[in-house]
């Protein structure tokens, strides 16, 4: 069901919960929390949204099933492809033929095989992240796809489905980093692809793909609201946040959707272009600059300034870089908090906040979702929102 078709409360608006998203095993699922942004992005009355940290697309999808105008962003290239699939992907009866095909394609022995392929029945003391007979029907497909000259929409529906049900056989605790000793019980089935749920709306509400770094998209963007997931990087000092991250999490994503084969290292078979040194983020970086401050934080700060929207809600946890002291000045600075969402405890703790240096005693030992709902002062933004 479509946000536009949704019933409305007693006060005139949909229910943010009534909607349906698809995606990975992800780090960075924001799947519990879409009630609750959507919720807050009610209040502002915006009809477009920014989402330039949007990973599996969940938020996107989720605001795109609620009438927004979305733009999507991400520097990942199967978030790039997601996001076509969902966004631009059109009438999903139109893949079902294409998706049949591919599942009817004979499996093959090729590089899936060779780097990720294991044998349940074979001692060994490589790990896998997949069986065999699955790695076979990736490299078939895989193959295939390339083969058969879709253009891009038509591509991105085909790769989205084919790591979704790579995603369901999996033997993972949810990264590729590491593989399970035991295959996981998920891993003997078969792999088969399905059509994704792809958003079913009308032209008149369009939609965009990017694909960069944020601070090359944020100056660019116009919208009414921007949602903010950056990468939290790690407070603990002795697991510095630029060790194991997302392009090293999920590189086997990045080699599905580009199908380059390339170099690998390690026992997980990483890309090579997925090293610590070369993939770390800006805002998982762990270290101090030479004033002191984190390089985390100020990147943070710096892109509350640089996005162009009237509102913004940010997503940010208590096991991250920033303190709660340090969220206090980067917002207050761009304008006024009117909200904010402590998820855990599922209630909106605006009144009771402790703005103070570091978070309160009583959450430092949990890992707290919270939501900030910011509208910006009119001099940082360089033009106007379409709601001014």
């Amino acid at each position: 069901m479509n946000a536009l078709d949704q019933p409305l409360d007693l006060f005139g608006n949909r229910n943010p919960r009534n909607i349906s998203t698809e995606g990975i095993k992800y780090a960075g699922s924001k799947l519990r929390l879409l009630p609750h942004i959507l919720s807050l992005a009610e209040q502002t009355g915006a009809k477009s949204v920014f989402d330039p940290f949007s990973g599996t697309t969940r938020a996107s999808q989720a605001f795109a099933q609620n009438g927004y105008a979305v733009t999507s962003s991400d520097s990942s290239v199967w978030s790039e492809t997601f996001a076509r699939c969902y966004l631009l992907g059109g009438n999903p009866e139109k893949y079902q033929s294409l998706i049949r095909y591919l599942n009817n394609v004979s499996p093959v022995s090729g590089w899936f095989t060779k780097h990720y392929g294991g044998c349940p029945d074979t001692p060994s003391a490589t790990k896998r992240p997949w069986q065999i007979k699955n790695t076979r029907k990736l490299d078939g497909i895989r193959s295939e796809i390339d083969r058969l000259g879709l253009n891009d929409i038509e591509k991105s529906v085909a790769l989205t489905s084919l790591v979704q049900a790579l995603d369901r056989v999996d033997s993972t605790m949810g990264h590729f980093t590491s593989y399970l000793k035991d295959w996981s019980d998920r891993s003997y089935n078969n792999l088969y692809l399905k059509v994704p749920n792809i958003l079913r709306q009308g032209t008149d509400i369009p939609h965009r793909v990017l694909k960069g770094d944020v601070f090359d998209v944020a100056g660019v963007v116009s919208a009414d609201l921007a949602y903010l997931d950056p990468p939290y990087g790690s407070n603990n000092e002795k697991m510095p946040a630029s060790r194991v991250r997302y392009a090293s999490y999920y590189h086997i994503w990045t080699t599905v959707i580009l199908n380059d084969l390339p170099s690998v290292f390690g026992a997980a078979n990483r890309r090579t272009d997925s090293r610590d040194q070369v993939a770390s983020s800006v805002f998982e970086d762990f270290r101090k600059n030479k004033t002191g401050r984190f390089i985390a934080v100020e990147a943070l700060e710096n892109l509350l300034e640089q996005i162009q929207t009237k509102w913004i809600i940010l997503s940010y946890s208590s096991g991250g870089r920033a303190t709660a002291g340090d969220l206090r000045n980067a917002l207050s600075n761009i304008g006024t908090v009117m909200d904010v969402r402590q998820i855990t405890c599922k209630k909106n703790v605006m009144a009771g906040m402790r703005w103070t240096d570091e978070w309160v005693p009583d959450i430092e030992t949990k890992n707290i979702e919270y939501l900030f709902l910011v509208e910006k002062q009119a001099d940082t933004r360089n033009f106007p929102s379409r709601n001014s």
